[in-house]
């Protein structure tokens, strides 16, 4: 098996490197004493393209893989940036997945754009405080009320929510079965305002430009274009 980088990927080892280093130190260190979101970070990778990365080229990404999307993360944190750094530029890679792979036409015209540009700030909404590291056993639940879903529950280490203004959200929308324990269970991609959640930072040691955030019996109205799939069967992400 050949490891070695295609020229490529090496281009983009290059040039993410180089952007990445004109952000010095110093930024990192002001922007973890203040607990402030690297955004003139974000911005520049925005700006140059790379948000984008994993976005398919229909909606103006790059059309990249995980590997692309590796090193570009790689040399954000090899500049100095750490997690700092390479953690603001991760949502915009991995958790549009769902939305890549399995959201209907409309959601993906609608939002995935915005994501390359960088005019959308994600976040994701999986655990829960008693469901441990079993998913199937979160317990949030989505129902249908008129055209919106009305969406109760608790998350904690919603990463980045402070900041965001579109959230990935794993919800119940049936009782779990034992024997198919992940049917019932549906994703929203829908608009985030924090200040309408009841939201706490989480104490944890770095990463305190983007520290999680844990949310307490919060309410959220889910435009019904915001979810996919079927609501008595899992969605399949």
């Amino acid at each position: 098996m050949d490891f070695a980088l295609t020229e490529q990927q090496e281009l983009i080892r290059k040039e993410v490197a180089a952007l990445a280093r004109n952000f010095s130190l110093d930024y990192w260190l002001e922007k973890d004493t203040k607990h402030e979101y690297p955004d003139e970070f974000v911005k520049a990778f925005a700006d140059n393209g790379w948000l984008g990365l994993m976005i398919p080229e229909a909606y103006g990404g790059a059309g990249l893989g995980v590997t692309e999307a590796a090193i570009m993360l790689h040399e954000i944190c090899a500049s100095g940036a750490g997690t700092s750094g390479a953690s603001p530029i991760h949502f915009y890679c991995f958790p549009p997945e769902p939305v890549v792979r399995y959201g209907t036409e409309e959601l993906k015209r609608r939002e995935l754009p915005k994501i390359v540009t960088g005019e959308t700030v994600m976040s994701f909404g999986v655990t829960e405080p008693n469901s441990g590291t079993d998913t199937s056993r979160i317990v949030t639940r989505a129902e249908k009320k008129g055209d919106r879903w009305v969406v109760n529950g608790r998350k904690v280490w919603t990463t980045n929510a402070q900041h965001a203004n579109r959230i990935l959200l794993l919800t119940r929308t049936g009782d779990r079965d034992p024997a198919k324990p992940l049917r019932g269970m549906t994703l929203f991609f829908t608009e985030f305002d924090a200040r309408r959640s009841r939201c706490a930072r989480s104490r944890s040691l770095g990463g305190r430009p983007w520290i999680p955030t844990r949310s307490s019996s919060t309410t959220w109205r889910c435009p019904r274009r915001t979810w996919w799939g079927r609501s008595e069967r899992a969605s399949t992400t």
